[in-house]
């Protein structure tokens, strides 16, 4: 693959850089490139209408998460995506390309440590906007959603890849503490229709950044700790593979943690996209399938607490869209 040309807001006018890639401002100027795909990493309120104008543009889309600012973002997508079938669409689920879950993946998959009987899953940090960043996350109109929607979706997501869909949803929604229209803290108690029991708090109010995922099985636990990211904030990243003991009872069990010291993610995610166009595959993990499903989850567990859905009037998204 060879980067031909980016497109930002922040350029001031249009040109070239010094290794000849040419840049834009309006990203309709760039579909006027000669592209074969098109990498949209944009806020959400435009992520939804770039990747529809690349797909008519009969581009291959990879778009980073969130999809869009609602259900009914992700659902124009694919009507979109469903009138050019030969064209790959992925979502940037990156957590799901990590080695930690991937090898937690498998080890559960091989059922050598039985059924998951419930998980616990925390994903915080300090303030809704941090490193600097721009601003629109703490604004309802661009971004849809708060912590939940931008952070906290990579939790949720990975709650549906170990254990499927979740049916029965309650949740608490909150804003009191940095008062912006959108939420600094998600929490939400779920259950599978095979009685797999999911608990999230999505934060932005977790003063040390932190990333844990506690998956407890018939035969043992799996607990995904740290996650290796640019900021290095969130610790190390390791996997503890616990061994139950049911003639022990003291609760220290065996354990085996592995640290994991690279993170080869980012390139494992644009290689799978690149093998399904190439190879003519379809798109596994990051499908639009996952990226509906997981928007769908993000706003049952907005739509469970009443009072926020009633504040900021957030339909069932089982009752708006397929």
């Amino acid at each position: 693959m060879r980067v031909v040309a980016v497109c930002d807001r922040i350029f001031e006018t249009d040109g070239a850089l010094p290794d000849g890639v040419r840049y834009y401002r309006d990203y309709r100027r760039l579909l006027e490139e000669d592209l074969d795909v098109l990498i949209v990493c944009m806020t959400n309120d435009i992520a939804p209408e770039v990747t529809i104008a690349g797909l008519m543009r009969n581009l291959h889309v990879f778009c980073e998460k969130p999809p869009g600012r609602d259900v009914d973002d992700i659902a124009r997508v694919i009507s979109c995506e469903a009138m050019h079938p030969t064209l790959k669409l992925m979502y940037g689920f990156n957590h799901r390309y990590h080695e930690s879950v991937q090898d937690a993946l498998c080890l559960i998959r091989s059922g050598e440590m039985g059924r998951i009987i419930n998980m616990r899953g925390v994903y915080g940090k300090s303030k809704l906007v941090t490193f600097n960043q721009p601003d629109w996350r703490t604004k309802r109109k661009i971004a849809g959603g708060g912590v939940l929607l931008d952070q906290g979706i990579h939790m949720v997501d990975l709650m549906r890849l170990f254990a499927g869909e979740f049916t029965e949803i309650q949740s608490f929604i909150s804003n009191s503490h940095w008062g912006y229209d959108v939420e600094d803290n998600a929490y939400a108690l779920m259950r599978t229709s095979d009685g797999i029991v999911g608990m999230l708090n999505s934060s932005a109010t977790q003063w040390r950044h932190r990333f844990n995922l506690d998956i407890n099985l018939d035969k043992g636990s799996i607990i995904l700790g740290g996650i290796l990211s640019g900021s290095k904030s969130y610790g190390a990243e390791t996997l503890t593979v616990v061994t139950a003991d049911p003639d022990a009872d003291n609760g220290d069990p065996k354990e085996q943690v592995t640290r994991y010291n690279r993170d080869p993610s980012w390139d494992r995610e644009i290689t799978s996209f690149v093998d399904s166009i190439v190879n003519c595959k379809p798109v596994v993990s990051g499908s639009s399938n996952d990226a509906l499903q997981t928007m769908k989850l993000v706003y049952k567990i907005y739509h469970a607490d009443p009072v926020w859905r009633d504040k900021y009037q957030i339909p069932n998204p089982d009752e708006s869209n397929p």
